[in-house]
């Protein structure tokens, strides 16, 4: 059973690092601990748990700005930004079902892992959220990155860097961030029975209108008919989807433009506030394909590309799919008895076009003997690893996280 260690503060946090390089002894390190399933297996002997650290330091609405200590439940900041009618505009998924994880979800997993929902193609993706932070890296430094403006001058933007380094580089200690205000108004607009090619050729006709679509996703019919919005489950259709938000009086003008617009090709449905809330958080927590054991893909890819992609990989093998962010974000649930959980065939068939593809969901055997994250080329992967070097030389946080084994530029 490893040991876990439960700093109360920053100091806490920079001893525990401190005394893992002096033993020589990696640290493991978790929140809310609903995402340890994502990455390779750490190779690990302690566990160093920031869910004391916890709380918002502090919120200014006037300057859209929030900071919070990285144990914080995302549940508990979203409420505090929903009582001053302002939210996280990157709209963080939940894949608590997906993982198969229980406990709560805090904002410095969401931040180390750089998640995003369906409002990434409009707003960016979390680290274009993510303003600064306390940071005590692998020499046990504690270091100010960023500001609390967007614009900031610092030099390198270090924060990017943070971002989706799944805890490899630094232990999050305090998390600055920008907030927007929340939409008025949401409404989703339905189109009915498209293929995939078809229903991308519409997402595309839709992003390149006027109406500021702020999501856009296809699911072909198996896949529509798991929802539990009952316009989408029981149209036993496959649905193609966008959201428009904002002001009430630009939201009603919006959609009429987009039915006419979409209404070219084919049966048109209108979902209002709860319903599209509904519907949206179920593709960005991917509750389509939740609670089965099979891997699971998220395939980042050029839209117009996508539809080939599918068709190779689905010639190869029987899997489902559905589309998100304008169809550039391709979900993929492949076969359990895939010996190598479709990794070959599913970078096969993105290599042309160019993309990347993460295995989120699948056993731990089998992110031991896949590479989870897509391959670096040799630069790159040269470049990752200096820069590992630099946060983290004894390789003490997190090793392996992010390469199949521990010490190759994880």
């Amino acid at each position: 059973m490893a040991e876990t260690i439960d700093p109360v503060d920053e100091k806490g946090v920079q001893d525990a690092v401190a005394a893992a390089l002096s033993g020589a002894e990696p640290l493991e390190i978790v929140g809310g601990g609903t995402k340890r399933a994502l990455g390779h297996p750490v190779a690990a002997s302690r566990t160093l748990s920031l869910r004391a650290l916890s709380g918002i330091v502090s919120y200014e609405p006037e300057e859209l700005v929030v900071t919070a200590k990285p144990g914080t439940p995302l549940a508990e900041l979203e409420a505090a930004l929903a009582e001053r009618n302002q939210c996280l505009a990157f709209e963080p998924p939940d894949w608590r079902g997906l993982l198969g994880s229980a406990g709560e979800q805090t904002i410095g997993g969401v931040v180390a892992a750089n998640l995003s929902g369906p409002r990434r193609l409009r707003a960016g993706a979390a680290r274009d959220h993510f303003l600064g932070a306390r940071i005590v890296t692998g020499r046990a430094e504690t270091v100010k990155i960023g500001g609390k403006v967007v614009k900031n001058v610092t030099g390198y933007d270090l924060c990017k860097l943070v971002a989706g380094s799944y805890g490899t580089l630094a232990v999050l200690t305090e998390i600055t961030l920008k907030t927007l205000p929340a939409a008025e108004k949401t409404r989703t607009i339905l189109l009915f029975g498209q293929d995939h090619a078809g229903a991308q050729a519409a997402l595309t006709e839709a992003l390149h209108s006027p109406t500021d679509v702020s999501a856009a996703a296809y699911l072909p019919d198996d896949v529509a008919r798991r929802s539990g919005v009952g316009y989408v489950a029981d149209a036993k259709a496959s649905v193609t989807a966008v959201r428009i938000e904002g002001p009430g009086p630009s939201v009603e003008a919006r959609c009429a433009a987009l039915r006419e617009l979409l209404g070219k090709h084919g049966a048109v449905e209108e979902l209002h506030f709860h319903n599209s809330r509904k519907f949206w958080d179920e593709i960005g927590d991917v509750s389509a394909f939740a609670g089965e054991d099979d891997p699971v893909w998220r395939v980042s890819v050029p839209p117009a590309s996508a539809p080939g992609i599918v068709d190779a990989v689905r010639t190869e093998i029987d899997c489902e799919f559905f589309a998100d962010w304008g169809g550039g974000l391709v979900w993929l649930r492949v076969p359990g008895d895939v010996e190598d959980a479709g990794a070959s065939v599913v970078r096969s068939a993105i290599r042309e076009a160019g993309g990347h593809a993460t295995l989120v969901q699948a056993t731990e055997a089998m992110r031991r003997r896949v590479a989870v994250f897509q391959p670096q080329p040799k630069a790159l992967a040269a470049l990752s690893a200096r820069i590992k070097d630099g946060y983290d030389p004894a390789h003490v946080l997190n090793p392996g996280r992010m390469t199949a084994r521990a010490g190759e530029g994880d």
